[in-house]
């Protein structure tokens, strides 16, 4: 029986870290919004990917300081490649930001996005955007709906025996 399961290992099996990873570029690669504004993926893993980006001169609004709605796009990408770590597609279903302090042109930005819960085809993130010195500016959480694939079951149904809809699968 253990050369059977060796031989229907799948590489999220063996590297989970490295399966993320790759689903994350992948994502990344066909991302033309995040080409367009230089936002660089800098890390994935299952359920969390790190952004960057520069705020350039044409991101400011009328106060002279980032626009709001690019803070919450640079947030946004982090969000849609932390939750699409897993595997079948996912979007997003809701989400919401607090901005906290300015960013200004020339800032380096940071977002962190960390998967808080999964269940059924629903994720909750949150992401945190920092200045390269520390201080953040935004907060923002996701809600995620998963497209297609098999639902994410709560850890307490895993160990029980699956439904009969999930054993024919």
């Amino acid at each position: 029986m253990a050369q059977r399961e060796t031989e229907t290992e799948t590489v999220e099996d063996r590297d989970p870290e490295f399966a993320a990873r790759q689903r994350a570029e992948e994502l990344y690669a066909k991302d033309r919004t995040c080409e367009l504004l230089g936002i660089a993926l800098k890390d994935a893993g299952p359920g969390r990917a790190t952004v960057w980006m520069r705020v350039a001169e044409t991101m400011v609004n009328g106060h002279g300081t980032a626009h709001g709605g690019f803070l919450f796009l640079l947030a946004d990408a982090a969000f849609a490649f932390a939750c699409n770590t897993h595997g079948p597609a996912t979007v997003a279903q809701g989400a919401q930001v607090t901005f906290l302090r300015p960013a200004e042109v020339g800032d380096e930005l940071v977002a962190e996005a960390v998967e808080r819960a999964r269940f059924g085809r629903g994720g909750v993130y949150d992401v945190t955007v920092r200045r390269s010195d520390g201080a953040v500016i935004a907060e923002f959480r996701g809600q995620s709906h998963t497209l297609g694939g098999r639902p994410v079951r709560p850890a307490a149904e895993t160990t029980a025996e699956p439904a009969a809809e999930t054993r024919a699968g």
